[in-house]
């Protein structure tokens, strides 16, 4: 699966249809180009609960510039926020606004987009979700209902010990 190209939308779910048909009504991604935008979490990979939101991930070494740029093109959005924070000692940029009936999270740092966490988790747990079928994409499911992170989902049902964010990616 090339997660790359927003394409595997068309051909995807309901949701995912709508996804590719408001990022594309709304240009988001060529809005963001520059910034190497990826969609990551839980729409790419089917397991969006209610209050899923959309994680789009951007790489920059210029966060006043971008920030500039998201307040241009996003700050009439419903809900829009900006914030400059460290996670884990790393310079991380979040956007969240509302784009129809989406919240989108635009998550940024100064990181590749494909080296991020959010998009490696993602992959790894396309993976798991392959091997394993649809039985196990529905107790992830069941799990992210009441209440679980999505990594801390994978970890129960997998039987993983540990931080759930490091231990996924050595699955």
């Amino acid at each position: 699966m090339n997660f790359l190209n927003l394409d595997y939308l068309k051909n995807g779910s309901e949701i995912q249809k709508r996804i590719f048909t408001v990022l594309e009504n709304h240009q988001i991604f060529q809005k963001l180009k520059a910034y190497k935008p990826i969609l990551a979490g839980t729409f790419p990979i089917g397991i969006n609960t209610e209050g899923s939101d959309l994680d789009i991930i951007l790489e920059t070494d210029d966060f006043e510039t971008l920030k500039k740029l998201l307040i241009n093109e996003f700050k009439d959005q419903k809900q829009f926020s900006l914030n400059l924070i460290q996670i884990k000692e790393v310079e991380s940029l979040i956007c969240q606004f509302q784009l129809d009936e989406f919240p989108i999270e635009v998550f940024a740092q100064n990181k590749p987009t494909h080296r991020q966490n959010a998009y490696l988790h993602m992959i790894k747990e396309f993976e798991v979700l392959e091997k394993e079928g649809e039985e196990f994409r529905r107790k992830i499911i069941e799990l992210k209902e009441l209440g679980l992170k999505t990594e801390p989902a994978f970890a129960q049902l997998l039987g993983l010990c540990g931080d759930p964010y490091l231990e996924i990616l050595k699955y």
